[in-house]
Formats: structure tokens, sequence, C-alpha cells
């Protein structure tokens, strides 16, 4: 099983970070890779179960069911059903916390899922780069441009 953790600090307060991210269904309104999202079957996307449906930047689609979501721990968890990415058995985790110095935000994002040998570590090191420190580069700079 491949495996993938990235963090980061955001000078913004841990209130404001996830109410910028909560919205299962609003990665378009925070992510520049995310163009389009559609919660299938008309459910709320805060329910546990519900499935979103994205269209990235370059045109591909991606089909992810919330698995948790806790306002209360500021967290939410997901599972990829349908990717381009030769992957299989993925679980995303992205989690806020707070930084008391400073009242800043502390970001992590961890995914593990089974892919072959010889593709594991460049889709790992993909989702790191392009998705997960994608996602905190454009929190950072929302969150700079609001101060």
């Amino acid at each position: 099983m491949a495996k993938v953790t990235i963090s980061s600090v955001i000078d913004a307060p841990v209130e404001k970070v996830w109410a910028r991210i909560r919205d299962f269904n609003d990665l378009p309104g925070w992510h520049p890779r995310m163009v389009e999202s559609h919660i299938e079957g008309g459910k709320d996307a805060g329910t546990i179960g519900c499935v979103r449906n994205f269209e990235l930047a370059s045109g591909a689609r991606i089909r992810e069911k919330l698995l948790d979501f806790s306002d209360e721990n500021f967290l939410v968890s997901y599972s990829i059903l349908e990717t381009p990415q030769p992957l299989t058995n993925h679980k995303a985790t992205l989690q806020l916390r707070r930084v008391t110095d400073g009242d800043r935000t502390y970001a992590e994002w961890t995914a593990s899922f089974d892919a072959a040998p010889e593709e594991a570590d460049k889709i790992a090191a993909g989702m790191g780069a392009n998705v997960f420190q994608g996602g905190f580069n454009a929190l950072k700079s929302h969150f700079a441009e609001q101060s």
C-alpha cells in the first residue's frame, strides 16, 4: 500500500480555513485544479456516503465518496471510486488543527492506496504535489490576500 502525507501551516484561524474547505462539493471554489463539481443523486454534500463527481482542469473526471466529516474535528475523509489513475483501495483524510502561536492553522492531507509497484511512487508524488500541496498553496494565497 502506497502512502502520502503533505502538511502545511496556513496564516489564518482554523475556523476560517475550515469554513473555506468544509463543503465537500466546493473543491472548485478553492482548489485551482478543480473546475466543476456536483453531488450525485441530489444528496446533501455533508451526508456520509454521498458521492461528488468533479472535473479536473485537465478534463479528467473523478468520483469520490464521503467517508467521514466532522465540524468539531475539522476533518473530512473520502475514497476515490473512479479515477483515470491506476489505483484502488484509496482513502484520504484532510484535517485541520489549531496553531495557537499566531492563531494559524496546521493542515495535513494524507492518503493511502494500492497501485502497481512501478506506478505507486509516481502517483503518490503527483497526488502530494499537485492535489495536496496545490490545495494548500491556494489556501495560503487566499488568506494572504485577505489580510
